[in-house]
């Protein structure tokens, strides 16, 4: 299985027209940096989703993992079994409590397995009046 995309977001919805049709989904305020609520230290929540695929000839069962990562460090861990039917896709929302003791980045490292990792960033920045 292979991670397609993933993004930080604060709404998902997921829609199926008709029986057997196709799946969409809607993406509710995909960001990748946000303004904490109060100036470090702050514990952040932010919701990861992430679309995976199996391919047809794949048995359809593996370990999504997601470590959160700042500077060589981990934060944080997620490891959630997958089942996706062969051939089909899925996604999976992860949600990671991260301690800022300042503003900067914590990036989410993503894999299936040992699959190609895909990262990305979530960055606190100060507020206009900071």
């Amino acid at each position: 299985m292979d991670v397609i995309a993933a993004l930080f977001v604060e709404d998902i919805q997921q829609e199926q027209t008709f029986a057997g049709g196709p799946t969409t989904f809607d993406l509710g305020k995909v960001h990748f940096s946000a303004v904490p609520v109060e100036p470090p230290p702050v514990t952040m929540a932010p919701h990861l989703v992430v679309f995976v695929r199996c391919a047809p000839d794949e048995a359809g069962t593996g370990a999504l993992e997601v470590r959160f990562m700042r500077d060589g460090e981990q934060l944080a861990r997620n490891v959630q079994p997958l089942q996706v039917e062969p051939g089909k896709f899925d996604r999976r929302l992860v949600r990671g409590e991260l301690e800022f003791e300042d503003y900067g980045t914590v990036e989410a490292h993503v894999r299936v397995d040992e699959g190609s990792v895909v990262i990305v960033p979530y960055t606190i920045v100060p507020g206009p009046s900071s």
